[in-house]
């Protein structure tokens, strides 16, 4: 699993679309928001900053560049080659996704740091780091649902779009609208309970117990994804 994240760290800053999507991009709109925390405080509250930024972060850094990655590598058949080698099917994924999942932590974890520097700490780190780690697992789960249906790195760009753009719409709608409306849908939709258990851990002020039961929602998307990854991901481009 090593040797397949070393070589797949390397082609990612070999490639520079890849490594705009996953490192660029992210950064620059989560600076933005920093940079303007203010104002989007006004909307929301710095927990709806964090989430955002978390969402932003995952959605383009992690979940896109890891369908790109799967789509492109079952396309040049480098997939069906390592299925041949004593790797497992579940070391050859582990492999492939563990640079860009780091990267992405990494990147997160880094901006939440500078965040709370300019403006105040969470209220609850561990409760924050429960929820950034259910939703990375939800959007690698998702991202490899998505590799199923994605015919070529060029084809991700439209496969990924729906789930990309809309965590983050979702994260903004809980973030600023918050859920003492349509609570049941909010935090059924992905991202919506993650981005209330974020802003809890880092707003303050709700009862633990009734923060840590949202993470549900987002490990039921978990077992969802990885149940429809395990019937539509495929190994060898379709003939």
């Amino acid at each position: 699993m090593l040797s397949i994240a070393s070589s797949e760290l390397i082609q990612i800053f070999r490639n520079r679309l890849v490594l705009v999507t996953s490192l660029v991009m992210p950064v620059a709109v989560s600076a933005f928001f920093i940079y303007q925390h203010e104002t989007f405080t006004q909307l929301g509250s710095l927990g709806y900053i964090a989430a955002i930024v978390m969402f932003t972060v995952l959605a383009f850094g992690l979940y896109t560049t890891a369908v790109t990655t799967l789509a492109s590598r079952r396309q040049n058949l480098f997939l069906k080659r390592l299925r041949s080698t004593a790797a497992s099917d579940a070391g050859i994924l582990s492999g492939l996704l563990l640079p860009v999942t780091v990267i992405a932590a990494v990147q997160i974890v880094a901006i939440l740091v500078v965040l709370a520097v300019v403006t105040t700490t969470p209220a609850d780190i561990a409760l924050l780091a429960a929820g950034l780690i259910a939703t990375v697992v939800m959007m690698i789960g998702l991202a490899l649902a998505t590799a199923g249906v994605t015919n070529s790195p060029e084809h991700a760009q439209v496969t990924t779009l729906p789930i990309s753009l809309g965590v983050i719409a979702v994260a903004s709608w809980v973030g600023i609208a918050g859920t003492e409306e349509l609570t049941l849908l909010k935090r059924l939709l992905p991202g919506g309970a993650a981005t209330e258990l974020v802003s809890n851990a880092w707003n303050g002020g709700v009862p633990l117990t009734e923060s840590l039961l949202l993470l549900a929602p987002t490990l039921a998307w978990v077992v969802v994804a990885i149940a429809l990854a395990a019937r539509i991901f495929r190994w060898e481009p379709r003939r």
